[in-house]
């Protein structure tokens, strides 16, 4: 299986390398997209929380230097990869892609066509829980068991 990270492109074609991509950067831009991923979903819940007016001024402020330090040291890893900071992007063709277009998305309101990103921060506002059960095995024996619960929300618990 190869997995391949594909910069955002407004056509339809899913996971399809640019050639002008820079080869030698290997996974560091998915892993950069990943960073970008967690960063603009704190900054959204920062924005969520400052609009209910949960945090003091104090903790925006806080919150705001942290979320412009984790963007410049991305943007710092982008120049030492060569990267361009642009193409931090997937296109996951149905799902649409993973980050939002710069702009297009704000904490609350909803969008026509959402990105994966604006999907998972309104399950992270609302809040979900997920059940199951694994079953491990080799030649027909059951050898290990998992009973599973997560739960995902950005509220205290």
């Amino acid at each position: 299986m190869t997995l391949v990270y594909t910069p955002y492109d407004s056509t339809n074609e899913p996971l399809v390398p640019r050639p002008e991509s820079n080869s030698k950067a290997g996974l560091a831009p998915l892993l950069l997209t990943v960073v970008e991923l967690v960063r603009q979903l704190l900054e959204a819940q920062i924005i969520r929380r400052m609009e209910g007016g949960i945090l003091s001024e104090s903790d925006l402020d806080r919150a705001a230097e942290s979320i412009q330090k984790l963007q410049e040291q991305i943007l710092h890893l982008c120049e030492i990869f060569e990267v361009d900071p642009k193409e931090l992007n997937i296109n996951l063709g149905e799902f649409g892609t993973l980050l939002p277009e710069p702009g297009s998305y704000y904490p609350g309101e909803d969008s026509t066509k959402p990105s994966v990103l604006e999907l998972v921060d309104r399950l992270l506002n609302t809040g979900v829980v997920v059940e199951g059960n694994v079953d491990l095995g080799l030649a027909k024996l059951d050898l290990i068991h998992l009973k599973l619960r997560l739960v995902l929300t950005s509220q205290p618990v």
